[in-house]
Parts: structure tokens; C-alpha cells; sequence
């Protein structure tokens, strides 16, 4: 769900009390290549013959060792999902740094994403995408907001959980685009539970750390390179109260006041 902001432009980090040495960096790309290559022999082999409930342990798993081979440590706080599995028929709505708040939310509780079309195209991370039931949409094609949201609404009455980026691209970390409301509609049809997410970056001083972002024209490579020159970099995942969406109305007037609310108890969680 990346998208660009033109005004951004990756900063130095140049602290050598913050950042990595050459082999300690070789070191985090061994084990990011070793793991990302049982991430394909999984989905590749094991996927095909595995009950939902396995493939949502493994990417559970997959995505927390894939987290901890960046050194990349999650905190989670707030109305964190149920651990053991019950959570269901629910959508979490985030804002968005950068393609490691994937991986961060679904070491929490693993989710169905829904991202750009682009994403699926990506070398070896876009097959994953795909093995792992990822929606993708085009968002330069009006009517394939209709077949999303059909398919979202679909997929949350079976008792899936899913998350959604709506700003529809990412920041830096010091703001937030506003959010789209389209797909909150799939949501309110299944009368899912939303569960609004604040999602942050803290940089040693506290303020954000604005280098984890995949935003602007940051390639994956970039963004990578950045992520393993810092030593403890850190992703809090602030889980907001639920919201129930049983018995809203489904029209387009009352659908944007909810994306609004959602937008604004991120906004002031993150003190934006």
C-alpha cells in the first residue's frame, strides 16, 4: 500500500552510536536470506497441504522471525487481539510508514491484507503476498473498489480478519494522509468489529524515526539498507478500543463519518 510523497527524501543516519557495523549488517542478510527462503519453500510446499489454521501459525511465525532477523523489536499496547486464535470477522485500520508494519501487525495476529496490484509483481516478497491470500487492488480502476469491497465483505462472514492501509500510500511517520473510505463499507456489511491501530516509529530521542519509512521514491532496497544500519530500531503498534459496526447504517454519508472517526483516534493517539 505504497504510494508516493514527493516532498520526502530518506535522511542520513550517521550516528555511529545508533548505527550497525559491516558485520553485524552481513550478519542480519544471512539470516533474512535463509529465512525468506523457508518463507518460499513454505508457501511453496507446505501451504498446499495445510489447513487454515496452520497457514495462519506460520505466517505468525514467519513474520516474527523475519522481524527479529532485522532486529526490528514490536511493542504492542493498548486492546492488543486475542492471542489464542478467537479473534474473527474483524478489520484492522492503520496508518502507514512502511512494508514492516506487514509483518508487525501479522506477528500480532495474522491477517488477510488488502494492497496495491503493484505489490503483487514484487520479486520473491509479491509471490509471498499472493501464497499468503493477499487482496490487491487497482486503484486507478474505479470499479475494482465494488469487487474489493464485495470479496472484503465475503471474506470478514466467513470469519477472516483483515487489514487496511486507507490512506492508500505511506508517510514518514510525521503525519497522515486523509483515509478512504470505500472499503470501511465491507466492514459495515459484515458487521465485522474494527479495531483501529496507531502505528509508530520512536527514534532513540522519542521523536519518530523517520528512516524505517518506505515512503516517497524510496526503493525496497533502500528501505532495507536502512533498516539494517540501525541497531534497536522499534515499531509500537497502539491497538485503539474496538467498534462495533452491528446495526450502522450502510450509506455513504454514515460510512465517511466512521472513517473519520477512525482517522482522528489514530491522529490523537499519535498526537498529530
Amino acid at each position: 500500500m505504497r504510494g508516493i510523497v514527493s516532498t520526502y527524501t530518506l535522511p542520513p543516519l550517521t550516528n555511529s552510536n545508533i548505527t550497525t557495523n559491516r558485520i553485524t549488517r552481513y550478519f542480519r542478510i544471512s539470516r533474512i536470506s535463509a529465512h525468506t527462503l523457508v518463507g518460499v519453500m513454505t508457501v511453496s510446499l507446505v501451504f498446499p497441504l495445510a489447513n487454515k489454521s496452520l497457514k495462519l501459525w506460520l505466517i505468525k511465525w514467519w513474520c516474527k522471525r523475519l522481524l527479529a532477523a532485522f532486529n526490528l523489536r514490536v511493542t504492542s499496547h493498548g486492546h492488543i487481539p486475542s492471542q489464542n486464535g478467537a479473534m474473527s470477522n474483524s478489520m484492522i485500520i492503520a496508518n502507514h510508514i512502511s512494508w514492516t508494519d506487514i509483518h508487525a501487525l501479522n506477528s500480532i495476529v495474522p491477517l488477510r491484507f488488502i494492497a496495491k496490484s503493484e505489490i503483487s509483481s514484487w520479486p520473491v516478497f509479491g509471490y509471498l503476498a499472493r501464497k499468503s491470500n493477499a487482496l490487491f487492488i487497482d486503484r486507478g480502476k474505479r470499479q475494482d473498489a465494488a469487487r474489493i469491497i464485495d470479496i472484503t465483505s465475503r471474506s470478514l462472514m466467513q470469519g477472516d480478519n483483515l487489514c487496511i492501509f486507507p490512506e492508500g500510500t505511506t508517510t514518514d511517520g510525521t503525519t497522515m494522509m486523509p483515509f478512504k473510505s470505500s472499503i470501511v463499507q465491507a466492514a459495515i456489511q459484515a458487521n465485522a468489529t474494527i479495531h483501529p491501530v496507531a502505528i509508530r516509529y520512536p527514534g532513540h530521542n522519542g521523536s519518530a524515526n523517520t528512516s524505517m519509512a518506505y515512503a516517497g521514491e524510496t526503493t525496497m532496497k533502500e528501505s532495507m539498507q536502512q533498516i539494517l544500519l540501525q541497531k534497536n530500531p522499534v515499531v509500537e503498534l497502539h491497538f485503539l478500543a474496538p467498534i462495533d459496526t452491528a446495526g450502522l447504517s450502510e450509506n455513504a454519508k454514515d460510512r465517511r463519518k466512521l472513517t473519520l472517526q477512525i482517522e482522528h483516534l489514530i491522529k490523537q493517539k499519535l498526537s498529530f
